[in-house]
């Protein structure tokens, strides 16, 4: 269930207070408490240049990305680009001790990948998260994916980053392809969480998180985000969630068919 789901659980007229609600449901009183504020025009530009320096450059941090957006003739400061990156879920792609920003109470998992040869469907499968440019707004999408084909095998999107949606894209590829013997990911909270967690441990499977000096297994995913992005998102400028969903329903089947005849 989401965050969403339990904060319209919370009474205000309720005998108990507030604050005690928000213990037993385990929610932060600050998200119960705050109106959410829309995204302005301008951030919204500002968000789509980042997204798109952000795929040319995966490597470039908040610095070199407020260089790019200053000789584009934007003004801004380091510390908006960062913020807007974080609201993004986006960070540069170079070695360091952590790849994504996990939660401090979800376990963490070993790599198994390192040497392994991987020659077969459904032997190992993925999924990321990337942020999503909409005509007047955003949202996330999740996508899984399966290594040795490069198959996308579901998609999910929403417009918060939970692990609803993460799930639901997981259990839409296990009841359509089957099992795959190990998955991977990175260590961000939507792929810690136990919801997350329990289904691939319900289905024997074999769980896997990037570590230290991983990132380059965000490459082929990458590359997907590149191509669907610059080969539809970019030129249709989709309007709306729906609009958004259908576009992408269409993209997915041609580059799976792509990638069939490729292989």
């Amino acid at each position: 269930m989401t965050p969403d789901f339990f904060k319209a659980m919370i009474k205000r007229e309720n005998s108990v207070p507030i604050t005690r609600q928000c213990e037993l449901l385990e929610l932060s009183r600050s998200g119960v408490y705050s109106t959410p504020v829309p995204v302005s025009t301008r951030d919204l530009e500002l968000m789509r240049q980042i997204d798109e320096i952000h795929l040319q450059c995966p490597f470039y941090g908040s610095r070199k990305i407020r260089n790019e957006l200053w000789a584009k003739g934007y003004d801004i400061s380091r510390d908006k680009v960062r913020r807007l990156m974080r609201r993004m879920g986006i960070e540069a792609l170079y070695i360091k001790p952590r790849l994504s920003i996990g939660h401090p109470s979800h376990p963490i998992y070993p790599y198994l990948l390192r040497g392994l040869d991987i020659t077969r469907p459904n032997h190992v499968w993925s999924a990321d998260i990337t942020y999503i440019p909409m005509e007047r707004g955003f949202c996330y999408l999740v996508a899984v994916m399966d290594w040795a084909s490069r198959m996308v095998l579901s998609w999910r999107l929403s417009n918060t980053l939970d692990s609803a949606f993460c799930v639901d894209a997981l259990e839409e590829a296990l009841s359509t392809y089957g099992c795959p013997d190990i998955f991977n990911t990175d260590q961000g909270s939507q792929f810690t969480s136990e919801a997350f967690t329990d289904v691939l441990r319900s289905y024997d499977i074999s769980i896997s998180m990037d570590g230290k000096g991983r990132w380059m297994d965000n490459v082929f995913i990458e590359r997907l985000w590149k191509s669907v992005k610059y080969e539809d998102i970019y030129l249709k400028a989709y309007g709306s969630m729906k609009e958004l969903k259908k576009g992408l329903t269409d993209y997915f089947q041609f580059y799976n068919e792509k990638r069939w005849h490729n292989s």
